[in-house]
């Protein structure tokens, strides 16, 4: 008997690459599982001009895979907040390794936003949003086009945190590089999954995973091993860990394999009031406050599974 051919699933990914951005993008752009419909950057990581930079340089590194997908460019600041970036641990550049392709084209005229609020028109409740830095985008699409939102099959979003932060003792980088954005995304009742730091600091590239990239003998598998090889030294020495977390890899992943994570349904508040607590996700781990959850928050993770899922696929490309 002859099974049913399953669609691929239809996402948009949105960005600050960075370099787990690239990453990510890479893994996505080499899954039959999803149909990759634009590329979506912002700032974050790095400032804008190169994030959407970084976005042409990954879809060139993806070889045919990344051909036909267009890319864009989008916000280049918070809405309300100071810009801030993470070059210190992303490179100035933002994609810090040495065998990089140049863009094969520039990005499309269409600003950011727009595409996200034409695409999700165009494919009603079969679009979801993969964002793997601040929200600002998504934020400024969803109050562009108030019609948007039940349009949306849902958002996946690598950031926050059940405990705490990665820039701050209480926030993590994506949360607080625009906390207005996410508390706008948060508060929408857009479908919603938050991959935080709880979950991904449990899924490191360590040096024999690093050794398994750059054994893949391709391009790509090169390239992903010095980027990650790029800041490790960063979690070796601040957190104690044996090599960089796969933080935007891992959100790429839950769409992909969604039962490689534990899923708890929460209330997550984002906290955008001056302050220690500024960026905070704010979640409740155990109902106290009794009001609905408006996410489904990543709680652990089969990492093993999910590094054989990623070496597989970056294997498939040049």
């Amino acid at each position: 008997m002859n099974s049913l051919k399953v669609a691929p699933l239809k996402i948009i990914l949105d960005g600050d690459p960075g370099l787990d951005d690239a990453v990510a993008w890479l893994l996505a752009l080499a899954s039959p599982e999803v149909a990759v419909l634009g590329i979506t950057a912002t700032h974050g990581n790095v400032g804008l001009p190169l994030t959407v930079r970084n976005a042409g340089i990954t879809l060139a590194l993806a070889g045919e895979a990344g051909a036909g997908v267009p890319y864009f460019a989008g916000a280049d600041r918070p809405l309300v907040a100071e810009l801030v970036s993470a070059a210190s641990v992303h490179g100035d550049s933002g994609l810090p390794a040495s065998d990089l392709p140049t863009p094969t084209r520039p990005p499309e005229s269409e600003h950011a936003a727009d595409f996200i609020i034409r695409t999700v028109r165009e494919h009603p409740n079969e679009v979801t949003l993969v964002a793997t830095g601040p929200l600002t985008n998504l934020a400024l699409a969803f109050r562009l086009a108030p019609d948007l939102v039940p349009l949306v099959q849902e958002v996946i979003w690598m950031g926050g945190s059940t405990t705490g932060g990665n820039r701050t003792p209480a926030a993590e980088f994506n949360a607080v590089a625009d906390p207005h954005a996410a508390h706008i995304v948060f508060e929408s009742g857009v479908p919603l999954r938050m991959v935080g730091l709880n979950a991904t600091m449990q899924c490191i590239a360590d040096p024999d995973r690093i050794a398994a990239l750059r054994g893949l003998g391709n391009r790509a598998g090169a390239v992903c091993a010095e980027l990650l090889t790029f800041y490790a030294g960063v979690y070796r020495e601040r957190y104690g860990l044996s090599g960089g977390a796969l933080h935007d890899p891992l959100a790429v992943g839950a769409a992909i394999r969604p039962d490689l994570l534990d899923w708890q349904a929460m209330r997550v508040a984002i906290e955008v009031q001056e302050g220690l607590n500024f960026g905070r996700t704010v979640c409740d781990l155990y109902g106290v406050t009794g009001e609905p959850a408006n996410a489904r928050v990543a709680v652990g993770v089969r990492d093993g599974a999910f590094f054989a899922l990623l070496l597989d696929r970056i294997g498939t490309l040049p």
